[in-house]
């Protein structure tokens, strides 16, 4: 098999259909599509049953988990892939019809030469239209670090399942999320390469119940995943000593100042980003100073 195409799933039935229909249009059937359900308790196991019995030319493997998170099941799929490409494809987008095509002209035209963790295709609100800026032609070649610098917006990450293996994502007990960055920068950090093509391949929309909208309270919610995130990021990225102090800040501010069930003490702040105790017991006092300082000046009236 030359590609695993997983997706991750969770209550998605009502949309999963679009994904399933692109990939039955594929003009490359070297594919099988491996769906990790995250405990759905909407109506996708007979969904995708049925789709099953379909008969179609490309395996469709499915198995159902306890609901932990994206991340979980990542792991569990890069234990199951069978495919030598590991593509993971949202439950709520869908492909070009010559996706799987050109991933694989991409992957064979790689130097042989072990440096290279895989290629990229762009993300388009359609065949023809995409947000992310155009890359120099043919390709850029770089790293997933570039993707916060020269490579903007997301892009379909397709990468060789066995060196993706290498990369498990961290779990932590009571957390169900974790940005995919996470192994990404990793594997840029140690090195490998990417190829990022400018052709689209993915068609995406942001829905209501997606990540993307959830914005930064799904941070809030798994503090450890995000303090992991933010700090190899800066250590990857060679953050000065003043930007390191700025996300000590801020994430001190926002993971103490949110709601009380998800609320950090100053002692877990410190630990999770990676930061000195001392900074952040003086994040508490700066942070406190202007109603400090209003207080006593309200007195003095």
């Amino acid at each position: 098999m030359k590609i695993t195409i997983f997706t991750p799933t969770y209550n998605r039935a009502y949309i999963l259909g679009n994904l399933y229909r692109s990939l039955q249009r594929q003009t490359c059937r070297e594919f099988e599509w491996l769906i990790i359900d995250d405990g759905s308790a909407d109506n996708t196991e007979a969904l995708v049953a049925d789709w099953i019995r379909e008969e179609n030319d490309f395996p469709i493997r499915y198995f159902k988990v306890p609901n932990g998170g994206k991340h979980r099941a990542w792991n569990k799929a890069l234990d199951l892939a069978e495919g030598e490409l590991f593509f993971t494809v949202d439950s709520d987008d869908y492909l070009t019809e010559d996706a799987v095509q050109k991933i694989l002209h991409w992957a064979n035209s790689l130097p042989k030469n072990g440096q290279f963790c895989g290629v990229a295709g762009n993300l388009g609100t359609s065949v023809t239209e995409s947000p992310n800026s155009r890359l120099p032609q043919p390709y850029f070649e770089g790293t997933a670090l570039d993707r916060y610098s020269r490579v903007n917006g997301e892009r379909a990450m397709v990468f060789f399942t066995d060196t993706h293996r290498k990369y498990r994502y961290p779990e932590f007990e009571g957390e169900n999320f974790m940005t995919e960055a996470v192994t990404w920068n990793r594997m840029a950090h140690d090195g490998y390469q990417m190829r990022f093509y400018n052709d689209i391949i993915w068609i995406f929309e942001y829905l209501p119940d997606g990540l993307t909208r959830s914005g930064s309270s799904i941070f809030l919610k798994n503090p450890r995943g995000h303090g992991i995130f933010l700090r190899e990021k800066a250590e990857f990225l060679n953050y000065p000593l003043i930007e390191k102090m700025k996300m000590w800040y801020n994430f001190y501010c926002d993971h103490t100042f949110c709601d009380a069930q998800y609320r950090l003490t100053k002692t877990q702040c410190a630990q999770y980003i990676g930061a000195p105790p001392a900074f952040i017991y003086l994040s508490a006092l700066v942070h406190r100073m202007p109603k400090f300082i209003r207080t006593f000046l309200k007195k003095q009236k």
